[in-house]
Parts: structure tokens; C-alpha cells; sequence
């Protein structure tokens, strides 16, 4: 064969791998949607350097608040460029059990591909008010008026953690929805609500220092990092374990070659010794990422424990 042959075909070879740039080629925006200062923007910009040093290009962290995640969900739904990903957490599960009708369909136009982390949530009261769950449940039971609390939204998995704890716990309580963490915790110090629910690593610190008082966490085991606060579970005397979880989701329409090296690149930040370290300090527990097959399957068997969750505690789907 000529040289100049060969050359041609070499080209001819080379060329449709060349036209293809290699993923990413351009900042990559990194959604989540809640306020800034909950656990799921501490965990998105945990991430998201590490992320950016693996992948060769700037990992911008977007928050889009609203709707118990669902507004960040239809926007990832909704990417087309292929360099949308987005942080999702218990919330799209319960979004996707709760919503009859959302403007993007969760199993099908969302992809979720790596677990993370998971940390149990807090049933917190100010540093005056009860003592204890028996004291609380004691309280709130007495009352001719049920007590206010708040969460980080209607339908969020904190909502549902609150639904869930009147359900078991036989008292009553009124939801008070807040956009994100602090607006709920400054409600809290105001007296505008007599409780909270929220993760323990969005709160640990100023539950460490006493600035409010956790009765209870609904971990399957009490938080190496808050030894004294008692289970769900040991606190009512009957099973109780809801945990939230983050992971890595991306737009289905996302190029097979895009999705895997985000994997890769999640599976081996998630190895760093450092990054563990990080996230365990802030009570959050580090996961194996998983294959994007087995993450899709725990995923969806999470839809169908929220659908459970609402039949149970009596919430209407809407």
C-alpha cells in the first residue's frame, strides 16, 4: 500500500474518533435544588472540586430551590448540552411517590448513576424546650392545638420524615414549610415553630455547641458524632429508619460515554481517604458509588418505599 494511500486511510480512520471532542469540553453545571447552607449543598460543593480536578473543567454548583427539588429535576430533565448533572437526594424519590402529575418523568427522562452518602435526620427543639422525646411526645400530646413545625419544604424528605414521626408517634403537628435550612432554624430561635426536622450534618454544629437540642435521629444506629441523642426507634419503642441519600443523576439523553466517565471519576473521589474523612465529620456517611445499574434500582425501590410511607401516614397524593 502507498504512503499516501495508507495516510488517507489512517485519516479516514482517525476521523470520526477526532470529530468526537473528548467529554467534558466545557464547564460542567452542577444543580441542586435547595437553599444554600443545607446538606445537600454542603455534599455539592464537597464534591464538586474534586470532581472538577478528575474531569479537566470547572464544576459549577447551581442551586435552584423550590418545590422540594422538582424545580432542579425538570431543569436536569430538560438539558440538552450533555454538561448538566445534578445532586439528587431523597426528595426526587418523594417528589416522584408524591406527584400525580410533575412536567418531567422521573424514571424515564432522569438518570441517576452513583450513590454517595446518606445521613439520618433530626427531630430538634430549642435549648429550653423539652429534654427528651418522652417529654416532647408528652407536650405535644397534651395540647389543644398541635405544635408548629418546620421543614425545608412541602415534600421534602424532612416533610415526610415529620408526617412519619406524627404517624407513629400518635401526636399532631402543623407543617411549617421554609426555603432551606437557615430560614427553618431561625424560625426555631424566633419561637415561630416548636421543632424542626433536618439532616444532622446541616445542624451538627450548632447542636454540638447547644445552641438547639436534638431528641432523637432516625439513623438505623445513633451518630458516632452525637453518642447521647437516642434513635427514632429506641425513642418510640417500634421500628423506625429513614435515612437521606445523595447521589449522582444525570439527564437520560446523556451520552453512554459522558455517564461512564462521570462514574469513573465519582467511583475513585468517592476512594479519597480525605474526602471520607470530610464528609463523615459532618455526619454524613460515605457510599460505594455502585454501578449506574444497581443506583437506578435503588432509586426506583425508593419511589415504592415513599409510596408506602404515604399510604401509611394518610397524605394525599397530589
Amino acid at each position: 500500500m502507498g504512503l499516501s494511500r495508507r495516510a488517507t486511510l489512517l485519516a479516514a480512520l482517525a476521523g470520526p474518533a477526532l470529530a468526537q471532542p473528548l467529554w467534558p469540553d466545557r464547564p460542567i453545571r452542577f444543580l441542586q435544588g435547595f437553599a444554600g447552607g443545607g446538606t445537600t449543598d454542603i455534599v455539592a460543593r464537597l464534591i464538586a472540586p474534586g470532581l472538577a480536578q478528575a474531569l479537566g473543567q470547572p464544576v459549577v454548583v447551581e442551586n435552584r430551590p423550590g418545590a422540594g427539588g422538582t424545580l432542579a429535576a425538570e431543569a436536569l430533565a430538560r438539558a440538552t448540552d450533555h454538561h448538566t448533572i445534578m445532586l439528587i437526594n431523597n426528595g426526587f424519590a418523594v417528589s416522584a411517590a408524591l406527584y400525580r402529575r410533575l412536567p418531567f418523568d422521573p424514571l424515564a427522562e432522569i438518570a441517576p448513576i452513583a450513590m454517595l452518602a446518606a445521613t439520618g435526620l433530626l427531630l430538634l427543639v430549642p435549648a429550653d424546650g423539652p429534654r427528651d422525646m418522652a417529654g416532647f411526645l408528652a407536650g405535644a400530646r397534651a395540647r389543644r392545638d398541635p405544635w408548629n413545625v418546620a421543614t425545608v419544604g412541602v415534600g421534602s424528605t424532612q416533610h415526610f420524615v415529620a408526617e412519619a414521626l406524627q404517624a407513629e408517634g400518635d401526636f399532631r403537628l402543623t407543617h411549617v414549610p421554609y426555603r432551606g435550612t437557615p430560614a427553618a432554624i431561625t424560625a426555631l430561635r424566633a419561637g415561630e415553630v416548636q421543632a424542626v426536622v433536618e439532616t444532622a450534618s446541616a445542624v451538627l454544629g450548632q447542636v454540638v455547641s447547644g445552641d438547639m437540642r436534638a431528641l432523637a435521629i432516625t439513623s438505623p444506629t445513633r451518630s458516632p458524632l452525637l453518642p447521647e441523642v437516642p434513635t427514632v426507634a429506641e425513642a418510640l419503642q417500634k421500628p423506625f429508619e429513614l435515612e437521606t441519600w445523595f447521589a449522582m443523576a444525570v439527564p437520560a439523553r446523556m451520552p453512554e460515554a459522558a455517564s461512564t466517565r462521570l462514574g469513573v471519576a465519582l467511583r475513585a473521589l468517592m476512594a479519597d481517604e480525605m474526602l471520607r474523612a470530610r464528609l463523615l465529620a459532618l455526619g454524613l456517611v460515605p457510599r460505594q458509588p455502585g454501578t449506574p445499574q444497581a443506583t437506578r434500582a435503588a432509586v426506583h425501590a425508593e419511589i415504592a418505599r415513599w409510596a408506602a410511607v404515604i399510604e401509611r401516614t394518610g397524605m394525599e397524593r397530589q
